[in-house]
């Protein structure tokens, strides 16, 4: 596999699963390229059997790219920001970088953490565990880096559908968890938790989730609480501009950005009370798709490109004016273009009786200022969904590239200048 890509290993970790399936049942069906199940039980004599295939997938650490931008999703996620603590700065976070990207080495492995260790995902292998690290505007001030501070971290700009919550926004340092077992991903939270020290506090922590692998009888682009098939026209690395539209190139500045990417997060609310009171049909026509198979409305599957000027025998266009199908796609904003990468979350049900529920959106490029800044803008114009969303916080962090062999990641910017 090329060296851009972290590469997925299915081999068995240090911790080994004595397969609960032989107990409860085999649930069929292959996740991540690996298939089957181990059958022994807990109670069995064979007490070296073998991990799950959703265990035992490991996605490798060290690489070109941090992981977490081009992994599969994950079932569970977590999101932390971090301040650095009053006093601290770049001496602290660079040994605060050194922890993390030796914690994240180890889990992400499959091993434990040995002393310091909880036990929380003793029993469980890697699970896909992705940890991607990234630093926030206030960061290069915090720590007297303001020179190397990328303008692509700018501010962005305010948008009419923006109603921010900033103790739940923005932060000097960003983390983001992702795994296919809920332990692992909360084990790594602790951990992240943990080794922050007396260095940095929490700013700011949410939770996400999607479905698991294996839950559908074929792979399937995920749906959003809305019921939705939510991520169609994500780009793929495969396409032949796929770096250069989400990574920052070698020769890009600042140097310590190469392969890096910019990660725009918003916490964006859904009114499911009120999406819910749509019809089937209105609720396709605020899309602009199918919400039964993703299909465009003027006809097709999932992936067959919309007819944007087709009209009904009514005269009107089929995919209306204002659909959000037809305001995102990337002809219609310049050719912009992000990696989607988001997790649904719920917190529960407020005292009005409304769900706390909708989208941890998560989007990748190379600048944002190309990526997210003009699709937003676009949509803040017409965008029918927007009436039935609320964006309730933002961040904006820059994520370096990968580290390398006895590297930590940002160690280019933390200890070059």
């Amino acid at each position: 596999m090329a060296d851009s890509e972290n590469r997925i290993d299915s081999g068995i970790s240090r911790r080994r699963l004595l397969g609960t399936a032989g107990a409860t049942g085999l649930a069929l069906g292959a996740v991540g390229g690996a298939a089957g199940y181990a059958t022994a039980s807990s109670n069995s004599p064979d007490a070296a059997a073998s991990l799950t295939s959703l265990g035992a997938d490991r996605v490798m650490f060290h690489g070109k790219h941090q992981p977490g931008i081009t992994s599969p999703m994950q079932s569970r996620g977590h999101l932390i920001a971090f301040d650095l603590a009053p006093g601290a700065g770049r001496k602290e976070a660079a040994a605060l970088m050194r922890r993390w990207s030796a914690t994240a080495r180890r889990l992400m492995a499959g091993e434990t953490l040995g002393d310091s260790d909880t036990d929380v995902a003793r029993d469980a292998g890697p699970s896909s565990l992705t940890l991607t690290f990234g630093f926030g505007h206030s960061f290069f001030s915090r720590t007297g880096l303001e020179k190397q501070r990328p303008t692509a971290l700018d501010p962005l700009p305010d948008f009419f559908s923006d109603h921010l919550d900033k103790a739940r926004s923005n932060g000097d340092l960003w983390v983001q968890i992702g795994a296919n077992d809920a332990l692992v991903a909360f084990h790594a939270l602790r951990a992240v938790q943990r080794d922050a020290g007396e260095a940095a506090r929490v700013r700011w922590q949410m939770n996400g989730f999607n479905r698991s692998p294996g839950a559908t009888s074929h792979p399937m682009t995920a749906r959003n609480l809305m019921g939705q098939i939510d991520g169609t026209n994500n780009p793929k690395p495969a396409d032949a501009d796929f770096d250069k539209r989400i990574f920052v190139p070698a020769s890009g500045a600042p140097a310590w950005m190469a392969d890096g990417s910019y990660a725009v997060v918003r916490r964006i609310r859904m009114l499911l009370d009120d999406w819910d009171k749509l019809s089937g049909k209105a609720q396709d026509d605020v899309i602009g798709r199918k919400k039964s198979d993703g299909a465009p409305l003027t006809g097709g599957a999932e992936t067959t490109e919309p007819d944007l000027e087709k009209t009904g025998a009514d005269g009107k266009l089929v995919i209306p004016i204002n659909a959000h199908a037809r305001i995102t796609r990337p002809d219609q904003n310049g050719g912009a273009a992000m990696v989607r990468r988001p997790f649904s979350y719920h917190d529960g049900i407020g005292h009005d009786g409304v769900p706390d529920a909708g989208l941890l959106f998560i989007c990748w490029q190379a600048d944002p200022l190309r990526g997210f800044v003009p699709v937003q803008r676009k949509l803040d114009r017409g965008d029918a969904l927007s009436d039935f969303i609320r964006h309730e916080s933002s961040g904006l962090f820059a994520v370096p590239g990968g580290a390398g062999e006895g590297e930590y990641v940002g160690q280019a910017l933390l200890e070059a200048y």
